[in-house]
């Protein structure tokens, strides 16, 4: 009978055993048994995601808070009959609209990319017959056949490998490519452990194979990644729950406003129900800031671009501003923190020591002994050369590019030869290889034979530490040949496993000229210990540096990988992250309840050999603790925690496709140095949108309020419904929209992250709303009055209170620049040309509004007298002033009686 396949512990069992529960043997199925269980357990494929069609995709767009408000100020406009106006919030709905529309399209790729991963044929044994099918033809007890290039079509269970090595990087994280046995392993070893197993989607580097498939499709290790990737849902950015809080309570007081305005002014006053219906329309149109959603969304625009200058793609609008909130990064190792590319970073002699400097596969470094850098003695030369000849890679550079041809670690060796000064090309030539033992995970080593140019025959062997120190019997000395200290080499080789290194023997051993062939016998014993090579995937510069900017803006990074632990532990000591003894692996989370889990992401920076459900649960973790949390990665094992992380940051460079699909952001440039570029544009757009919000909300106010205040009066209008969306329309689309340009402040990455819950409007702006709209309506409303007491005509008395009312705009611009730090310096006043080409464009606007005909016959305007506009000018000029001193109080007293100049976010003084 014919075991379940969506066991998961094949692992455990012996080769021999699994071929038996899956009634198959070593000459395969027969095609009948293949037909039979093609029909019972389906075709080795990825079940396609069900898509939306076009046309609901494209009104699926239309879901969302910032459309919802721009809908509704379009109608209000267009039932005003303002075409031009509603034009331009409709082009905003509709471009915003696409945008989505074809962003979704893009990101229904993930599972698709998933499926591409598995190639569409595979090599099997039918009927005893060699054969080749259709990969989605695959059925569980299949015999594959596995050589150098392939990708595993299905998760095979090893029956013979020979030197077979498997790159799962993609998958795991490990960043060598893995040996492979046939040996069964712990039934609770972790999916990097599991040696005997080849995984789908995973590709063959080197040597060959074959093994039984035990799992297809969704019961597959990248089947399971995929099912949770679709129920991973797709989370509602901060700023748009943000958003949709702000949009109801906005409504529901511009609503009450308006009908508590109405029903005074009819009860308490003797206004006609038409005037105090054109009022309430009027006081809609200018509490609504309908120019907000168009601005929020053009911010985000230019964010996008921004980051695009920075390497940073963006996919999804809203996620721009959700950078700025980041309170965590968690970030996969290989690729991402490190090169992804093995280097020897130490070299263990007789005699001393050696580091090796240098980045990934460049070819130049220098060695360094007891922090002075020397040249290479003749034994460490002779090393670098039995590295470089007993070795089957080989690189090919075209400029600043390198195409690698093996196993990153043979190629890494190529590299130390290379910092010694040899030449490979010469080197092979000089010393031919007559004959090899390839390395097996059986024996442990590899070995060749060379004819060397003086016509003498060498035997180079280079494997596992312990294995090669048991074939050897002496050691190199920088004096010649010694005696070997099997207690100093033991001790060399602990230290650099503690240092997170792979480490590599290297021996000699010189035979008999005019030998042709080499057998096991040769290499038993009797060899001469070289040395040891440390090697390991080093981690980026930039990305050290960058790690060092999270934690001064108060973000912590930590690493989650499926990597060795103690090669993890070492790299995050390096770069900062944990202190390279306190770690966790994925086993050992499994013991965790929730709150210990809970305890653990909080107190802990770097978790290992985790598997792709470890990541998803940790950035779950982290989330549930109210973190604001960003995934790096760039393989297939991260894209669900990608896509779970309020930010998904993936590679572009060396990421897979899936990651790519799964993230909001891919670096063009695989640099964990745009990430923290990318968090300080994510925090200045946030920024700029509340020194927004700031403007547009008193301004808004303001012309609200003047109505009020004339209804509660009982007066005439200072400013009619019409000339109010004047007011909105000319100063929405310059004037707030200047503030979407400035640049990032100082000191923006030296603040700690904004509080989570945060609201988009502050006790601090609530307060600076009200102060500034009532500077707003005394100025503008006094000024009309007096007017009117100097009998003044009422279209030119209302002439200058619109003059007025935008001049307090245009003034109350250059306040907003800072938040609460001065402006009245060259750096406030000029350091933002969009800011006075907005006033000096806005100035135009009024000079026609106030002079030319049509616009008087339009809007009921008057000419005005040099003398109206210097009252004017005075009056509205006040604000300038007083928010200056405003925010000097606050600067003094509102944040802890500090009197520093730089610029202090709302939210420290709303906690003081």
């Amino acid at each position: 009978m014919i075991r379940n396949v969506t066991d998961t512990n094949w692992h455990a069992r012996s080769a021999k055993a699994v071929l038996s529960e899956f009634a198959s043997d070593l000459g395969g199925l027969s095609q009948a048994e293949v037909e039979r269980r093609l029909y019972q357990y389906g075709s080795n494929r990825l079940p396609a995601a069900p898509r939306r069609r076009p046309l609901k995709r494209f009104l699926i767009q239309f879901y969302n808070v910032l459309i919802y408000v721009l809908l509704a100020a379009g109608l209000v406009t267009l039932l005003l009959g303002e075409w031009v106006d509603s034009g331009v919030i409709f082009a905003v709905v509709l471009i915003n609209t696409l945008v989505g529309f074809t962003q979704e399209g893009k990101a229904e790729q993930a599972l698709a990319a998933i499926r591409d991963m598995v190639l569409p044929q595979a090599t099997v044994l039918r009927d005893g017959q060699r054969v080749t099918v259709a990969a989605e033809a695959l059925v569980p007890g299949d015999v594959v056949l596995q050589e150098p290039g392939d990708r595993v079509p299905a998760d095979l269970r090893l029956l013979a490998a020979r030197n077979l090595h498997i790159d799962e990087a993609a998958l795991t994280g490990e960043s060598a490519p893995v040996d492979k046995s046939i040996e069964p392993v712990a039934v609770d070893a972790m999916l990097g452990d599991r040696r005997c197993l080849a995984f789908s989607g995973t590709l063959v580097t080197t040597g060959h194979g074959r093994g039984v498939v035990v799992a297809t499709g969704l019961t597959t290790e990248l089947g399971q990644i995929s099912g949770m990737l679709a129920e991973v849902p797709t989370l509602v950015t901060p700023l748009l729950q943000k958003l949709a809080r702000f949009g109801r309570w906005l409504t529901a007081l511009i609503l009450i406003a308006a009908a508590a305005t109405f029903t005074f002014g009819w009860w308490l006053r003797d206004y006609t129900l038409a005037e105090l219906f054109m009022v309430a329309v009027g006081l809609a149109v200018a509490a609504i800031p309908e120019g907000l959603p168009a601005i929020i969304t053009i911010t985000l625009a230019l964010g996008v671009q921004r980051m695009a200058r920075h390497r940073a793609i963006v996919r999804r609008l809203p996620a721009v501003e959700t950078l700025g909130s980041v309170t965590v990064i968690c970030s996969d190792k290989t690729g991402t923190l490190t090169r992804n590319e093995m280097m020897v970073q130490a070299v263990a002699m007789a005699d001393a020591v050696y580091q090796v400097s240098g980045s990934g596969y460049g070819g130049r470094g220098e060695f360094r002994c007891r922090d002075t850098q020397v040249e290479p003695a003749p034994h460490l030369v002779e090393l670098a050369r039995a590295a470089l000849l007993c070795n089957d890679a080989s690189l090919t550079r075209r400029g600043a590019q390198v195409q690698l041809s093996g196993d990153p670690m043979e190629a890494a060796l190529v590299v130390l030869g290379e910092k010694a000064g040899l030449a490979p090309d010469q080197e092979r030539r000089c010393g031919p290889r007559l004959d090899a033992i390839p390395f097996d995970t059986v024996h442990r080593f590899m070995a060749t034979l060379h004819c060397t140019s003086a016509g003498e025959a060498l035997i180079l062997v280079k494997g596992a530490p312990e294995r090669v120190l048991a074939m050897c019997e002496f050691q190199r000395g920088q004096g010649g040949e010694e005696p070997l200290d099997s207690v100093y080499w033991q001790t060399r080789i602990d230290a650099f496993a503690r240092q997170g290194l792979r480490v590599l023997a290297l021996a000699v051993r010189p035979v008999a000229p005019g030998r042709t062939e080499l057998g096991f016998a040769d290499v038993e014993t009797g060899l001469t210990l070289l040395g040891l090579v440390g090697l390991i995937d080093p981690p980026r510069e930039e990305a050290i540096a960058a790690v060092r900017a999270c934690r001064a803006a108060g973000i912590r990074v930590k690493m989650i990988t499926g990597d060795h632990a103690v090669t993890a532990a070492a790299i995050g000591q390096v770069m900062g992250i944990g202190d390279g003894r306190n770690y966790l692996t994925g086993s050992e989370l499994d013991g965790l309840d929730e709150t210990a889990l809970s305890e653990a992401v909080a107190n802990i920076d770097v978790f290992a050999r985790v598997s792709p459900a470890h990541k998803l649960y940790l950035v779950r973790a982290l989330q549930a603790r109210g973190e604001v949390a960003a995934m790096t990665g760039d393989g297939v094992n991260d894209a669900p925690a990608l896509k779970q992380a309020d930010i998904g940051v993936a590679m572009g460079l060396k990421g897979t496709e899936v990651a790519k699909e799964a993230a909001e952001i891919v670096l063009a440039d695989d640099n964990f140095a745009s990430i923290e570029r990318a968090v300080e544009e994510g925090r200045t757009i946030y920024n700029n949108l509340k020194k927004t919000i700031l403007f547009i909300l008193p301004t808004s106010a303001a012309e609200a309020l003047v109505l009020i205040a004339a209804i509660a009066l009982g007066t005439l209008l200072p400013i009619t419904a019409v000339q109010i969306l004047w007011v909105n329309m000319i100063t929405a689309v310059t004037l707030a929209l200047a503030l979407t340009f400035e640049p990032a402040e100082a000191d923006a990455m030296a603040r700690p992250p904004r509080a989570v819950n945060e609201p988009l409007v502050t006790r601090y702006m609530a307060w600076r709303t009200a102060y500034v709209a009532l500077l707003m309506v005394v100025g503008t409303f006094g000024l009309f009055l007096w007017e009117r007491s100097q009998g003044t005509p009422i279209d030119t008395a209302r002439t200058i209170a619109v003059n007025t009312l935008v001049l307090f705009e245009m003034f109350y611009l250059i306040n907003s620049r800072y938040l609460t730090a001065p402006v009245l310096n060259r750096a406030g006043l000029t350091g933002n040309r969009i800011v006075l080409w907005a006033i000096a464009l806005v100035v135009l606007f009024q000079l026609a509004f106030t002079y030319f005909g049509g616009m008087q016959a339009l809007f009921g305007s008057a000419g005005l007298a040099a003398t109206d506009w210097l009252r004017s000018v005075l009056v509205s000029g006040s604000v300038l002033v007083l928010v200056e001193l405003e925010k000097l109080a606050m600067r003094r007293f509102g944040a802890g009686g500090s009197s520093r100049s730089t610029s202090i976010s709302a939210s420290q003084i709303d906690s003081s």
